[in-house]
């Protein structure tokens, strides 16, 4: 394995998705880092849903992501509001407008097709690997692993469903299937 084709090939799909993610913002007026963190907002639970955890999700500076979060909510894809217990905290949800929105461009229609194509190499196979790729770059490079809460070492399942051994707060079946900012993978 050459690790450069590797980069340069991860480089050009990641390009390709970008050009995408641009032309279909560009209909509604926003920019592909915008359509990033509404999909992410779309895709995170509770504790992860704050401007600070879309920064680190999205590896940008913080006026870089407030400015987009402004956009989005005067566009109407979002709402801010406060936590209920602790006021320094706000809270980002994406409004059925967004929601909308997100389902349209999420996934990539050229990443569902190009898939459907590869009958060649089980695309199981290539999702493990990609994930575990992520994994390994997250750890090296010092970044929180965002995932989602099931595959946490935190998530408890009881008798009643599963709870959040960090927070000790119980967890919906829904829940389980978002991304955390507080994730860690089991050792």
């Amino acid at each position: 394995m050459n690790v450069g084709d590797v980069q340069d090939l991860l480089e050009r799909l990641n390009n390709l998705l970008r050009m995408e993610a641009r032309t279909f913002g560009l209909k509604y007026g926003l920019l592909p880092v915008q359509i990033e963190a509404l999909t992410y907002l779309t895709r995170c639970n509770r504790y992860s849903d704050t401007p600070q955890a879309v920064t680190e999700y999205l590896g940008l500076t913080k006026g870089t992501v407030s400015q987009s979060l402004k956009i989005l909510e005067h566009k109407g894809f979002l709402k801010k509001h406060q936590d209920t217990k602790d006021k320094r905290i706000t809270h980002l949800t994406p409004t059925a407008k967004g929601r909308k929105l997100i389902e349209q461009s999420f996934p990539a229609k050229s990443l569902k097709a190009a898939l459907a194509k590869m009958k060649s190499l089980p695309v199981g196979n290539l999702e493990e690997s990609l994930r575990t790729l992520l994994r390994e770059m997250q750890y090296i490079n010092s970044r929180n692993t965002f995932a989602a809460c099931h595959t946490c070492r935190f998530n408890e399942q009881h008798p009643n469903g599963y709870v959040c051994g960090l927070t000790k707060e119980p967890l919906s079946d829904r829940e389980i299937q978002l991304i955390c900012r507080e994730h860690e993978y089991p050792s």
